[in-house]
């Protein structure tokens, strides 16, 4: 299935996308996709309903990000071995993870705010993963089970803050407002298939500045959820968001051109949608 949520911000609706590519409203049999409502439980319910039994959204209605009130939000750094060498950094033996704020999550279609005071703004392309129930201590044969489906996020990165105002960590340059668009859905693994053979591109202002697959990530998605959980626990409706290929603006040889307001950024993994923001100037 690909579920969605729709409508005004903070006044999403739950639906579903048809055969048809049409949202159905889902709202008469579940409040919202957060936390608890996406348990395999729920999800196997929602799965029996016959879509064409649904009411059809409004058209052109806005689509937010596809799972709502999210506690965590996960990042995993230089994931990517051909990413790691643009980057000059070496090839992590274990995955580097960081935070992003829940409230640089929005929707797929909505503006990313330049931050104010930023210099040296980057986009990154990822494949993202939401958890399904609590884990702790999961195991890596049992961690698809804990993963209620995926969705293309963008970690949209502020790299004058993350490099040369660090103080030795990546928070300052990863967690600025609307920083994680996130959508247009979150596909049920049974739909999705392999999350480790996905193709994918990112383009800004229509020329393409990124292209990989998700099979040359150096940790895929399963070992991921199962290492995250050794070390922090991990609640329903988490989000973790998984590295990105090579082609950020950070690579870029000899002088990087970084992202500016009006710029359009457009983004596609296989199976996952399509997702376009457009850099908007600040608004305090």
């Amino acid at each position: 299935m690909k579920l969605v949520r729709y409508g005004a911000p903070g006044h999403e609706k739950p639906g579903l996308v048809d055969a048809q590519g049409a949202i159905r409203d889902l709202s008469a049999h579940v409040k919202d996709f957060t936390g608890q409502t996406l348990a395999p439980a729920v999800i196997e319910g929602l799965r029996k309903i016959d879509p064409t039994s649904l009411p059809l959204a409004p058209a052109g209605v806005r689509l937010g990000a596809p799972v709502g009130d999210v506690r965590n939000f996960i990042a995993v750094g230089l994931n990517y071995a051909d990413h790691a060498k643009e980057a000059g950094m070496p090839i992590p033996k274990e995955p580097i993870l960081f935070n992003k704020l829940a409230n640089c999550i929005v929707g797929p279609k909505d503006d990313v705010m330049m931050p104010k005071g930023c210099a040296k703004l980057d986009w990154e392309l990822e494949i993202a993963f939401v958890v399904n129930r609590r884990a702790r201590y999961v195991s890596e044969a049992d961690a698809p089970g804990y993963i209620a489906g995926y969705a293309i996020c963008n970690d949209v990165s502020a790299r004058d803050w993350q490099i040369e105002r660090s103080g030795g960590q990546w928070m300052k340059g990863k967690c600025m407002e609307n920083s994680g668009p996130l959508g247009p859905w979150l596909v049920t693994p049974d739909e999705l298939g392999d999350p480790q053979n996905l193709d994918m591109w990112l383009e800004v202002n229509g020329k393409r500045m990124q292209s990989g697959n998700t099979k040359t990530m150096i940790f895929g998605c399963h070992y991921l959820m199962h290492y995250i959980s050794q070390f922090m626990v991990l609640e329903a409706g988490d989000v973790v968001t998984t590295g990105t290929p090579p082609g950020v603006a950070l690579g870029q040889k000899p002088t990087p051109t970084f992202l500016q307001v009006g710029d359009v950024m457009h983004l596609h993994i296989a199976g996952l949608g399509e997702q376009k923001t457009k850099i908007a100037e600040f608004k305090a």
